[in-house]
């Protein structure tokens, strides 16, 4: 399985997940896609600072061509942001769902 593969792979199970296990429907709150559009950047500086390649011609983290796509977004290849988007879905998804059924105040 390449690296493609498991990011879209991470995406559905992280949607399914969602609207379907914890019942949140978190993407079709626009609280959820404000959240991430203040997330994205973030994520994208940070993928930016591991991916890149610095004087010496090394970078944090290289891929291998033959597991992604191919097009980059601030150095790191477009799969990461599916990661991120599963990662961010999923964090919000179990905040939201042990809000829900979690601790009772007393």
């Amino acid at each position: 399985m390449s690296y493609s593969d498991l990011a879209i792979t991470a995406v559905l199970i992280a949607v399914v997940v969602d609207l379907f296990f914890f019942k949140n429907s978190l993407l079709t709150r626009s609280a959820f896609w404000i959240s991430y559009s203040i997330i994205l950047p973030f994520q994208l500086m940070s993928n930016w600072w591991l991916t890149h390649y610095r004087d010496d011609g090394q970078a944090i983290v290289m891929y291998d061509p033959d597991t992604i796509v191919g097009p980059r977004l601030a150095a790191a290849p477009v799969e990461d942001l599916l990661f991120g988007f599963a990662l961010v879905l999923s964090v919000m998804g179990l905040w939201e769902f042990w809000g829900r059924r979690g601790f009772q105040r007393r």
